[in-house]
């Protein structure tokens, strides 16, 4: 029995065969932190596909109160050990769990070094002995030649909060050789116009341009022109995908139009997906054979990156897009398609070839060639312009992908704050300084002020980007948006690079709050009581995130006066006042949507 950082449970490794060996060393860094390396070797020091390898561990189930994990959106709950594990790979999910105490204190954070290859997560209650079983299945989609295998599993049973532990991880997995995270460029962490709600495939140059002339001065600094550009199709599928022209029927002179909206002050940010080849593109004869798979209903392939002219097919791209058109970066979606498999099989397109032969692949493993491809985009592109914009969405937002991305997006939630609100702080707790980036904005043009507000400050944490057609707004929704990214301006320093506490994850984080060391922020997304820290800072800002018409405040001990003033949704002044913050409840009347602020004198 080996005691690792409050795991009482001996460290089980499975599934080596009669080809290899493992074993492992433990490391413990302080009392409840502990880092167990694994090392995996095949037996006659001959490179052979790596066999299907299991490491397992317990724990006692005490105070745990749920999980969290980065693909566990609304659903935090605690699983039964018997149920499905989390795959998290290079382009896919983060190797790591989380669970933690009514409170929010951690009880066991389990994070796994090899973010690349895929990796099975499973952590659950036995019905049999109320114990915790957690395991890591290795190479679970592939299995790579390997004589020589090492990786690092870190376990934390601090008891410290949830989001600290999770912070600690990204700041290991940062560390890591050949993790280090991209550079952030400023307009990365600043609000930005996105076409893609607004227009999807429609686009017009001279209606983008009438956009980012409003979206700049409310605030954005930045367009993302999403699909469309490339097709005059406008069903929403791929099948025109891959060669990556212009359709000039609907822009007629790239270079041009983004000339104009630069000369707007503005950054220009162009989608592309990656890995699909459509049946109707010049490019599918070429790479027919170079496919992964194909996606019938979208009538498209996924590209094989193994091969290096389909490597380099992508790369030249997008380099000649940014030197011919002068972009500023570049949305990269669908990266997650790069699988042996379609996750929902289906027929293949009739014109694809049966079989893609091995000849000319310089890669056996398809996640170390997604890797390799997306490495060598963003070398290349930043020894083009160093501050190179480049956007990923959500699941594709682990810690490799740091490396290559330095903009993660919410996963889609067309209008669903609640959502929004869920995935930007799930994205946040492990994105450490890479901006962190809320699904586009979009609400009808008959929303009440409130509701428009309440979709701003429900992804205050993040970089907002607006999609709705700001010439067709009232003026009143405008006000809206004006005032709030004037508000998330202002409040950066705290709101992006703040400590940011968010509460109770399993019912949605219902209350947020960020802290530097001379301003506190709490966001209230439901009819709580709001405990206000025990010291209190120069300035500290409630925000009423519900549709209730107050703010019931928890004062622990007798604070002094403070310097009130409420405003509502607009950033109207509703009352200023003196407030005594005498120890017990205070109820204030503020309105939805609405602000208070309290400084000292």
């Amino acid at each position: 029995m080996t005691t690792i950082s409050g795991v009482a449970s001996t460290i089980s490794i499975t599934g080596t065969g009669d080809n290899f060996s493992a074993r492992h060393t433990v490391t413990e860094v302080n009392a409840g932190l502990s880092l167990i390396e694994l090392h995996i070797t095949a037996n006659d020091g001959q490179a052979r596909p790596a066999p299907r390898i299991s490491v397992s561990w317990s724990l006692p189930m005490h105070d745990i109160y749920s999980l969290w994990h980065s693909g566990s959106d609304r659903n935090k709950n605690i699983p039964a050990d018997w149920s499905r594990g989390n795959i998290a790979k290079v382009t896919s999910q983060m190797p790591v769990v989380s669970f933690y105490s009514y409170h929010g204190e951690n009880r066991l954070t389990a994070a796994f070094s090899d973010a690349l290859e895929a990796v099975e997560i499973k952590a659950g209650v036995s019905e049999e002995t109320g114990e915790l079983h957690c395991s890591l299945n290795l190479f679970v989609e592939s299995s790579p030649e390997l004589a020589d295998y090492t990786a690092t599993l870190r376990l934390d049973t601090r008891a410290i909060p949830y989001y600290t532990a999770l912070d600690n991880v990204q700041r290991w997995w940062a560390e890591q050789p050949g993790y280090e995270p991209a550079p952030v460029p400023e307009p990365a962490r600043l609000p930005m116009y996105s076409t893609w709600y607004s227009f999807h495939q429609q686009l017009e140059p001279a209606a983008i341009e009438a956009q980012c002339r409003i979206a700049k001065e409310l605030g954005c600094e930045a367009v993302i022109v999403d699909d469309g550009w490339q097709t005059i199709n406008n069903e929403r599928g791929y099948a025109y995908c891959g060669d990556w022209e212009v359709a000039t029927e609907k822009i007629p002179d790239m270079k041009a139009h983004v000339a104009r909206v630069h000369e707007l002050g503005m950054k220009y940010v162009l989608w592309y997906s990656v890995p699909f080849v459509g049946q109707h593109s010049k490019a599918w004869s070429r790479f027919n054979n170079r496919m992964l798979h194909t996606i019938e209903r979208l009538g498209a392939g996924v590209l094989d990156p193994r091969y290096p002219e389909v490597r380099e097919y992508l790369i030249q791209l997008y380099e000649k897009a940014l030197v011919e058109w002068d972009l500023d970066g570049f949305k990269l979606d669908f990266v997650d398609a790069f699988r042996a498999e379609p996750r929902f099989p289906q027929p293949p397109l009739a014109s694809t070839s049966p079989a893609t032969p091995e000849e000319g692949r310089d890669e056996q493993s398809i996640d170390k060639a997604v890797d390799r491809l997306l490495t060598d985009v963003m070398v290349r592109l930043r020894a083009i312009k160093p501050d190179i914009l480049i956007e990923f969405r959500q699941s594709y937002v682990g810690p490799l992908m740091r490396k290559y991305g330095n903009m993660f997006r919410a996963g889609d939630c067309p209008y669903e704050f609640i959502t929004n609100r869920v995935r930007t702080l799930d994205i946040r707790l492990l994105c450490g300084q890479t901006a962190a980036h809320a699904d586009m904005l979009m609400w009808h043009p008959n929303e009440p002020a409130e509701v428009v507000a309440q979709q701003l400050i429900n992804v205050l944490f993040s970089v907002p980007q607006i999609s709705v057609l700001l010439d067709k707004l009232p003026a009143m929704h405008l006000e809206v948006v004006r005032y709030w990214l004037a508000f998330w301006r202002q409040h950066r320093d705290i709101l992006m690079d703040g400590t940011l506490m968010p509460a109770h994850p399993e019912v949605l984080y219902p209350m947020v709050s960020a802290a530097t060391e001379d301003k506190h922020l709490i966001v209230s997304y439901q009819d709580n009581v709001i405990t206000l820290p025990d010291s209190m800072p120069e300035e500290l800002i409630v925000i009423n995130g519900s549709q209730e018409q107050r703010l019931v405040l928890e004062v622990t001990a007798d604070s002094g006066s403070r310097q009130l003033h409420i405003r509502d949704c607009r950033g109207q002044s509703i009352q200023q006042a003196e407030l005594a913050l005498s120890s017990g409840l205070h109820v204030l009347n503020v309105p939805a949507s609405g602000t208070v602020t309290l400084n000292k004198h």
